[in-house]
């Protein structure tokens, strides 16, 4: 799970850069000080657990990088040792498949490149969860936008009220408004003979797709206002009914992560940095400390948290005229204009237009071709998603 690298980029206090409408500035960190940052979560699900391993960066800099080289383990309780191996740059997979199991505790060590150790305080899992009902809803949100709702009902076994982190996964089915079954092909000629364009058939894959998106925002809740540890009603996602993604058939993958109060405050915190309104608020701690410590120099910085959590998911489908039943369409991403361009050959080479028809004088004035097209993703859905049908997917 790679909440925590997604959102560690808006903590101001570790220097990183946060997306938003704001007026670049020029600043430098004379002091900038280069921080582990961990995110490492458990779960009982029987995998190959992942680990991720980064450094903090400046402003200046492009982006977070992966902290390659590290040696990483698990160590269980009841003595179990897993050991994890770099799958790719600070991506760690553990060798072996496993659970984490309820009552035992568990402790993190890492090991970097340069010798540095690492490890976590023990941690337990904090409950099994359960996703009671997943669920969609026709709503308006607190803004007066219309839209889709996911919704769900939930509880967790542990004593005391339920702290839960949510991520999902949506796919949803996009049909190319502007598919054609024929296409411009580029005839490449040997000098001094110009390449020119012919039209041939289109493979009808580029017709319809199926793109998957993932949450890249933290989601949590906790009962500590009601009775016990489940829930009702609780909003993990809204779509506006202008969403494309809507149009014709979407699902939604959810999963509940149960974690302990000390991780919900965590992430709470890591939450409250993510947001515009609090990025340069006057009242931001000076560190944001988790549960992961330097063995060597405990007043080392090391941002980030190991968790051992219970997980369940569930996975609802619904078409458009499920609830938008006669109503437009939502529109589509892109409005999908009809040009004749000079220089289309280079255009067509570069999959960057698909073909409509000739133009035979429709598209008057300036410098005009002799093909109307559209851009790509118009008459090609693969610009959005790949075109096989995942194996969960039901109609």
């Amino acid at each position: 799970m790679k909440v925590l690298k997604c959102l560690v980029q808006a903590v101001p206090l570790v220097f990183m850069p946060m997306q938003g409408c704001i007026e670049p500035f020029d600043t430098s960190y004379v002091d900038f000080e280069s921080a582990l940052v961990i995110d490492a979560t458990i779960t009982d699900e029987p995998k190959h657990q992942e680990i991720f391993i980064s450094r903090t960066y400046e402003f200046e800099a492009d982006g977070p990088s992966g902290e390659s080289g590290a040696m990483i383990k698990v160590v269980s309780e009841n003595g179990n040792t897993y050991d994890f191996t770099e799958s790719e740059a600070g991506t760690y997979i553990s060798n072996q498949v496993f659970s984490a199991e309820p009552n035992l505790d568990y402790a993190l060590e890492v090991t970097t490149k340069d010798g540095r150790q690492y490890a976590s305080n023990t941690v337990q899992m904090a409950g099994i969860s359960n996703i009671d009902t997943l669920f969609a809803v026709r709503m308006f949100n607190d803004f007066g936008e219309e839209g889709m709702g996911i919704f769900m009902d939930g509880s967790s076994s542990g004593d005391g009220p339920g702290y839960y982190r949510y991520e999902y996964e949506e796919t949803y089915r996009i049909v190319a408004p502007h598919f054609r079954t024929e296409d411009l092909v580029v005839v490449e000629q040997e000098p001094p003979l110009q390449d020119y364009l012919e039209l041939g058939p289109r493979s009808g894959d580029e017709f319809v797709c199926y793109p998957t998106d993932h949450s890249i925002r933290l989601i949590l809740n906790d009962t500590e206002e009601l009775d016990g540890n489940g829930y009702t009603n609780f909003n993990v996602r809204f779509i506006s009914r202008e969403s494309y993604i809507l149009a014709h058939r979407y699902s939604i993958l959810v999963r509940q992560y149960v974690q302990s109060k000390e991780a919900d405050s965590f992430y709470s915190i890591l939450q409250n940095f993510s947001s515009l309104e609090s990025l340069f608020s006057q009242i931001q701690p000076g560190y944001l400390s988790g549960n992961i410590f330097s063995q060597e120099d405990r007043n080392e910085k090391v941002l980030g948290y190991f968790g051992v959590v219970s997980i369940d998911e569930k996975r609802i489908f619904f078409n458009y005229v499920d609830y938008f039943l006669g109503e437009p369409l939502p529109p589509y991403v892109n409005p999908c204009r009809y040009t004749a361009p000079c220089g289309v050959i280079d255009l067509v080479r570069y999959n960057e237009v698909k073909y409509i028809k000739p133009n035979e004088g429709e598209i008057r004035g300036g410098c005009v071709g002799p093909h109307i097209t559209v851009p790509r993703v118009c008459g090609d859905c693969t610009a959005l998603g790949p075109s096989e049908v995942p194996e969960f997917w039901t109609d």
